[in-house]
């Protein structure tokens, strides 16, 4: 097998018949390719897609001129970054995918509480180089997710009660845009558009790097989960519900109902056994996190109580093994109101009702940071709901839990309808009502993105994401047919 190097690229039958990309440097990988495989595959092994080319750069230049090369061959343009969005986002069929998982660089000026990021970093990589200096941003809660995913989403973590939203901590970008330019984009420059990439997600180019403000933060921290057997759920979360109510900004839970997962800290006595389980993280002083946590901790006897002192990258990457590449999953989400009776017990009557012992729900608590910002400051919507409840079925290549743990989810979604306001829009699946991308930002902010999506993109080049279609009268560039 011949192996393209770069700046060439082997024919296939679908697509123009390509010889190169001028002015790229990284590697250009097609069908014939022996890594072509691997390089299509993305963390959900549910998405099962065949670009016609794979261009993993290795620097903006690469970028721009990938991004030029769609353009003159009419290719539609998917943007790989971590590659973790549940609806496969990241690879498209017949186009072509500009990778920038090569560039994964971050840089801290500890002094300034700064660090610069490139578009194809993990939060792994950020926390390792940020936690070097004790300092951190709120990132995700899975260590192998992508920064710039996550970020232009809006970014849901642990820290975000305390220090706010990833997008919240963001200051810069540089972007490479839909005919090909570079513009870097701040609250001084291009404020629109600022405005538009903070939440609205990869619809208005391609981001080679990101400026994020940082926070002293560990690196130890008072984290960990708490384990409460399934049957005490309903009364555990109205105890849980009560608990929240005070609690302050440095403190962030997630809540999760499944199965406790096989990992080395839990005993083997509790593996599998259905547990609702509250994961917290202190972004203060130890001791004073003892004592906001000490009421909890003593609710309802719990199965297993792990919290303790930590360190927050561990901690950051404690969930990575029960989220794997390459398995299958399928979600719906909803933000939620506070916990009622009549919604907990909605919660807990569909919660545990999965079949594979790998499917679960997590809800993130919002509020503190979150909340004080006001509503369309930024592009993310729906800042004044109190939680982010996602219902993820999870199954292996080979099991047949998957249709029943999508109907799962569906049923358990719709349950939830009369407490539904709206949704987080990183946490949309693939086979999406139209109307949910609107959902995620209300109509006010969903009507600003439409407007700077027509200036900056009017042909909809960028359109292999949750997309926020330009004013009608315009050609989209590419293939369009739905992600499945």
């Amino acid at each position: 097998m011949t192996t393209p190097m770069s700046g060439e690229v082997s024919q296939r039958s679908k697509g123009p018949p390509l010889v190169g990309i001028d002015g790229f440097r990284g590697r250009l990988i097609s069908a014939d390719h022996a890594d072509y495989d691997s390089a299509r595959a993305v963390w959900n092994g549910a998405i099962d897609r065949r670009p016609h080319l794979i261009a993993r750069c290795i620097g903006t230049a690469d970028v721009v001129a990938a991004v030029r090369f769609a353009r003159n061959h009419d290719l539609g343009i998917a943007i790989r970054g971590g590659g973790h969005n549940v609806a496969g986002t990241a690879v498209c069929d017949d186009g072509i995918v500009i990778d920038l998982s090569a560039m994964r660089g971050v840089r801290v000026d500890p002094a300034d509480r700064r660090a610069w990021v490139q578009g194809g970093a993990l939060w792994g990589d950020v926390d390792h180089e940020t936690q070097a200096h004790g300092l951190a941003t709120t990132g995700g809660i899975v260590s192998h997710t992508g920064v710039a995913g996550l970020t232009l989403g809006g970014g849901v973590g642990w820290l975000m009660r305390k220090h706010g939203l990833t997008v919240d901590n963001l200051l810069a970008i540089n972007l490479v845009t839909a005919d090909g330019g570079l513009l870097r984009v701040s609250e001084d420059e291009h404020p629109d558009l600022f405005w538009a990439l903070r939440g609205g997600g990869g619809n208005f180019g391609v981001v080679t790097s990101f400026e994020f403000r940082l926070h002293p933060v560990g690196p130890i921290v008072l984290a960990g989960p708490i384990l409460w057997d399934a049957t005490d759920a309903a009364e555990v979360l109205r105890l849980y519900r009560d608990f929240i109510a005070d609690a302050p900004d440095e403190l962030g839970t997630v809540v999760r109902f499944g199965t406790a997962p096989p990992l080395t800290v839990i005993p083997e006595n509790l593996h599998w056994r259905p547990v609702m389980m509250v994961g917290a993280c202190y972004a203060g002083p130890i001791e004073e996190g003892e004592r906001v946590l000490r009421p909890l901790r003593a609710s309802r006897a719990p199965l297993l109580d792990l919290v303790g002192p930590a360190p927050y990258v561990g901690f950051q990457s404690a969930l990575d093994s029960t989220v794997v590449h390459g398995w299958n999953y399928y979600w719906k989400s909803t933000h939620l109101p506070e916990l009622r009776d009549d919604l907990i017990d909605v919660i807990t009557e569909h919660a545990f009702s999965c079949s594979s012992p790998r499917s679960y729900a997590a809800m993130f608590h919002l509020k503190g940071a979150v909340r004080r910002i006001a509503e369309g400051a930024t592009a993310f919507g729906n800042r004044q709901a109190s939680h982010a409840i996602t219902l993820d079925a999870v199954w292996r290549s080979g099991e047949d839990f998957g249709d029943r743990d999508t109907a799962w989810t569906r049923q358990f979604f719709a349950a939830l309808r009369p407490f539904r306001q709206g949704v987080y829009v990183n946490f949309l699946g693939g086979d999406e009502d139209p109307g949910r991308v609107r959902e995620a930002y209300g109509d006010a902010v969903y009507d600003r993105l439409v407007d700077v999506k027509t200036t900056y993109d009017p042909e909809n080049v960028f359109h292999h994401n949750q997309n926020i279609r330009p004013r009608a009268g315009t050609r989209i560039i590419g293939p369009t047919r739905a992600p499945h």
